[in-house]
């Protein structure tokens, strides 16, 4: 079976971008912190718009953000924070990116308590990927209210249930693939 005739999640409709987002890394869980950092940043820029928006300006992101480096991320001043806003490859939302600079910074600050985001994010799902076994994808989850809850008190911003709960699926800590989806976990 080609992966044009492959079952997925409704989401993934026909656009290569989306389906290869879906097939390749939608739900895979994720142990890198940079990996961690471009998915906070990414899931906070996508607030209010479609998540295809996002993914259609991804490469560019990466290379205006430094690769999602959060040391280099932690260091833009303001000069950097105003180039960024006129860069039309970007979202430029001046709370968004102000946000980035932001998180950055919470981000090392986390690291050195926790030793490594990945220490501290797994915390939050019993060091497992909850797996959706009705086939019910909620918008919001105990798990990402408590993550949510315990990164605002850290400082962090754009950080709300919602897009933590999306941001648990882009990195592996939930996995909602859904029947018939070709990637759903046979239980």
């Amino acid at each position: 079976m080609s992966s044009r005739e492959r079952s997925r999640c409704g989401w993934a409709g026909s656009d290569p971008l989306y389906i290869a987002y879906h097939d390749e890394e939608w739900g895979v869980p994720v142990h890198d912190d940079r990996r961690f950092f471009e998915m906070l940043v990414l899931e906070g820029a996508q607030a209010g718009l479609s998540w295809i928006t996002v993914l259609r300006k991804r490469a560019h992101y990466r290379k205006v953000f430094d690769g999602f480096d959060p040391r280099r991320v932690a260091r833009y001043d303001a000069r950097r924070v105003a180039a960024l806003l006129k860069d039309p490859g970007i979202i430029r939302n001046r709370a968004k990116v102000e946000g980035a600079v932001k998180n950055a910074r919470a981000f090392l600050e986390l690291q050195k308590e926790h030793g490594s985001f990945d220490a501290y994010v797994w915390l939050f799902v019993g060091g497992r990927p909850i797996r959706n076994s009705d086939g019910r994808v909620p918008a919001e989850t105990d798990e990402s209210r408590a993550l949510s809850k315990d990164l605002k008190k850290r400082g962090f911003t754009f950080v709300g249930p919602t897009i933590m709960y999306a941001f648990l699926q882009a990195c592996g800590l939930v996995d909602d693939h859904v029947a018939p989806c070709f990637k759903a976990r046979r239980r």
